[in-house]
């Protein structure tokens, strides 16, 4: 007796069920880093190269996709020439993050020349849409908090405001973010002035600069805003030596690993740090972005436009939510 099986397989066929289901196109991308250099970070935070890469790496596992990775290692002739070699490859789309501006405007005409769809990471890419930080957005944010703090906590008191970082860096991503923090603080405090503490660049001279700046003002409350996460680490310890725990308060800028530990890291925001000194971070998820940019990347080679600038989300991350964006354990 002859089993018949061919009506099954045409119901299996029917329903999707079967082996000769269409499968999903799979695209190349590449992505052009803007520095691998061991211990450099990027953008003024604490996050480094390698952290953007790892994120691209990690989303990608789930998607339709084939990567191609460059480092463009802070080199413009280098970006160009990466661009050109991912261009002679054929990819569907180049995700480019390089932060000199005639070269992405050299690697934007030939994309568009050899009609290679991109995105610009960071930094705008000539004919591309934009992908990340509200840098003026994230310092209102810290601004407000700093502000709304005061205003609780210390009303009818006498207040002082610090602005602590690299703040010689001429880059428009450190003077929006200036800008955002004061704007966000005179919201609620409108008279307030800052004085400011320059690191040039050296986190770790937040502790003496600060530390000069409590001894010449005492009794008066001050509220820190420092530019980056390690700066507000040492500028901690400052308040801590100085003992003027209970007239200070911190918030910062990136929400890296300096700020907010790992799986069995020291973690200056905690919700066990109860009392503590650093109010919170305004997050930047620099180490999450290829789970924002590849969906973005699929979203346009399948045919959508895509708005001119996607920003990062921002919040403000305390001990009372810090498990919920980075939870204790290794995410990924």
């Amino acid at each position: 007796m002859v089993l018949r099986r061919r009506p099954l397989l045409a119901g299996l066929l029917a329903c999707g069920l079967g082996p000769a289901r269409a499968e999903t196109r799979r695209f190349r991308i590449a992505f052009a880093n803007l520095d691998e250099t061991p211990g450099v970070t990027v953008e003024g935070l604490g996050f480094t190269g390698p952290d953007v890469r790892r994120s691209f790496e990690l989303a990608a596992r789930t998607l339709p996709v084939e990567m191609l990775y460059f480092d463009n290692a802070g080199d413009p002739a280098r970006a160009i020439a990466n661009a050109e070699a991912a261009i002679a490859q054929h990819v569907d789309l180049l995700i480019e993050y390089n932060a000199d501006a005639d070269a992405n405007a050299l690697i934007g005409r030939r994309l568009t020349e050899s009609r290679t769809p991109a995105i610009g990471l960071v930094h705008p890419l000539s004919g591309a849409p934009l992908y990340g930080p509200d840098n003026r957005g994230a310092g209102r944010i810290a601004g407000r908090a700093l502000g709304a703090f005061a205003q609780e906590n210390w009303p009818n008191e006498q207040v002082l405001s610090v602005l602590i970082g690299d703040l010689a860096d001429a880059g428009s991503a450190i003077a929006e973010r200036i800008d955002g923090i004061s704007s966000g603080v005179h919201e609620t405090l409108p008279g307030l002035q800052f004085a400011s503490l320059d690191t040039g660049g050296q986190s770790v001279r937040a502790d003496a600069l600060l530390t000069k700046f409590l001894q010449r003002q005492r009794g008066e409350r001050i509220l820190i805003a420092t530019l980056d996460d390690l700066s507000a680490v040492y500028a901690k310890n400052a308040i801590e030596m100085n003992r003027r725990q209970s007239d200070c308060i911190i918030v910062s800028q990136g929400l890296d690993r300096n700020i907010h530990g790992g799986a069995s890291e020291k973690k200056e925001i905690d919700p066990n740090n109860r009392g503590g000194v650093v109010l919170g971070s305004v997050a930047y998820y620099m180490d999450r972005y290829g789970y924002d940019v590849l969906p973005l990347a699929l979203r346009m080679l399948h045919g959508e436009i895509l708005p001119p600038r996607t920003f990062t989300r921002h919040t403000l991350v305390t001990g009372a939510n810090v498990f919920r964006e980075y939870p204790p354990f290794d995410m990924n």
